[in-house]
């Protein structure tokens, strides 16, 4: 990275906190032990995975109701075991998708206006997954599609609305720790607790490239950065550095740069900015947020600036670009999560006249939160990239958000009467007898394999 000083319309971008009557106080976040961002958030409302005892439950909040937050707030409570990630649907408001210890994926319907009581019947549930799911991450471009990963070491596509994953990649060594999608919603890429990051081609169900990106044992995460298509991953050196490097996916022998961070034990969290090419890093435990610009061409990383604050970092996600503060040049507003308080972060260009004049050489046309391809459309195949739109006026979101009608897959509940525990337990009785007698056939064979 160089420090040489160098021309660029973001290098005097600063961080500025929303003052706290501006905050949202009062947060009881998870304490589950688990990497998650614990926050995702739309221009209408953000949603934080709460602290909750016997099962897994989730607030969500208009982000229109600032102050103290009630101790009584009605909540999203539906799984059986703690969330571990949500994420709101990119084209759809109202619609949030939740992963859980109990291997399920929730989707919610929140009402308009926010809760007004406990929401515990989702409109769709996802199973498949054979141990707990740690992801959800939507496809940017094509309607009613979701990754998720499990600690079953696989990755399944689900056309979410008709409740079935159509297609599911292997080739994971062990648990899965960051999903995330290409710009145009073609690509996925993750990282592994084996230290590996992995390209997935999620339609063909296949790794189409792979490499140790960092050599620490604690965990990684990686991201495409937009249209440069080049890929952005933090994590931890041998010697615990924390470090991020940039990759070209045509060709992962080397990395195109790499760079130590500092000491400190927080996992780094990665935001990216496409219309600006601007990336920022926050770490968990830290106050300060660092942030840096990408060349266009994805190749070279260069060290703008830092937020520095007293306040530790929890978990964080990025505001979507079209609800913005375009008047007062505001490039990006990270949402962060601290003890007790969820605190808006908003970075701006500093510029005299954004009230009266558009500054369109910061603000390019932006994606629009509207799909461009069905979920039929992209599991056959086609791939289109996302819409752009001028946020010069400001953004109007179109009146009907994206459909969802789901094909309601009711979870498996397990028996009901006792007749039916009984049935199920002789079952499950003669299954066990039978896999313990194949076990004792092929004890036996390794024996005389083993005396050959």
């Amino acid at each position: 990275m160089s420090r040489v000083v160098r021309s660029s319309k973001y290098r005097h971008v600063f961080g500025e906190a929303k003052k706290r009557e501006e905050c949202y106080d009062n947060i009881k976040l998870s304490n589950v032990a688990w990497d998650s961002n614990y926050i995702t958030c739309n221009t209408k409302n953000f949603a934080v995975i709460w602290d909750s005892v016997g099962g897994g439950s989730f607030l969500v909040l208009p982000l229109s109701q600032k102050g103290k937050l009630k101790s009584d707030h009605p909540l999203v409570a539906g799984h059986k075991a703690p969330v571990l990630d949500i994420e709101f649907h990119p084209f759809n408001d109202d619609l949030i998708a939740s992963a859980s210890e109990d291997g399920t994926i929730k989707l919610w319907q929140i009402p308009e206006g926010g809760l007004t009581e406990t929401l515990r019947d989702p409109a769709q549930t996802l199973t498949g997954h054979r141990r707990k799911v740690g992801t959800v991450n939507w496809n940017p471009t094509a309607n009613n599609v979701l990754a998720t990963s499990s600690t079953d070491y696989t990755v399944k596509i689900w056309d979410a609305e008709k409740g079935r994953a159509n297609n599911t990649v292997e080739g994971h060594g062990n648990i899965i720790q960051s999903v995330s999608w290409n710009y145009e919603g073609s690509l996925l890429v993750t990282t592994c607790k084996d230290k590996k990051m992995r390209i997935v081609d999620p339609r063909q169900q296949s790794v189409t490239g792979e490499v140790v990106a960092h050599e620490g044992v604690k965990g990684a995460r990686a991201c495409f950065l937009g249209e440069t298509g080049k890929i952005f991953s933090a994590g931890f050196s041998r010697t615990s550095d924390r470090q991020f490097a940039l990759w070209d996916p045509a060709n992962l022998s080397k990395p195109l740069h790499a760079e130590n961070v500092d000491t400190a034990a927080g996992l780094l969290m990665p935001f990216y900015d496409n219309d600006t090419n601007v990336l920022f890093l926050a770490g968990k435990g830290d106050g300060n947020i660092r942030y840096y610009e990408i060349t266009d061409d994805g190749t070279k990383i260069f060290f703008l600036s830092q937020y520095s604050s007293n306040v530790p970092c929890r978990g964080a996600c990025m505001f979507p670009k079209v609800g913005v503060e375009v008047g007062k040049c505001e490039i990006v507003r990270l949402l962060k999560l601290s003890p007790g308080l969820m605190e808006p972060v908003s970075f701006q260009v500093p510029r005299k006249g954004g009230e009266e004049v558009f500054q369109d050489d910061i603000f390019p046309p932006t994606a629009v939160p509207e799909p461009t391809t069905s979920a039929d459309e992209w599991f056959g195949g086609k791939t289109v990239a996302p819409k752009k739109v001028s946020l010069e006026g400001g953004f109007t979101a179109r009146e009907a958000p994206a459909s969802f009608a789901p094909d309601v897959q009711k979870e498996d509940e397990g028996p009901a009467t006792e007749k039916e525990l009984r049935d199920e337990w002789k079952k499950q009785r003669d299954r066990i007898a039978y896999l313990e007698s194949e076990i004792a056939k092929r004890d036996v064979k390794i024996k005389e394999l083993q005396g050959h």
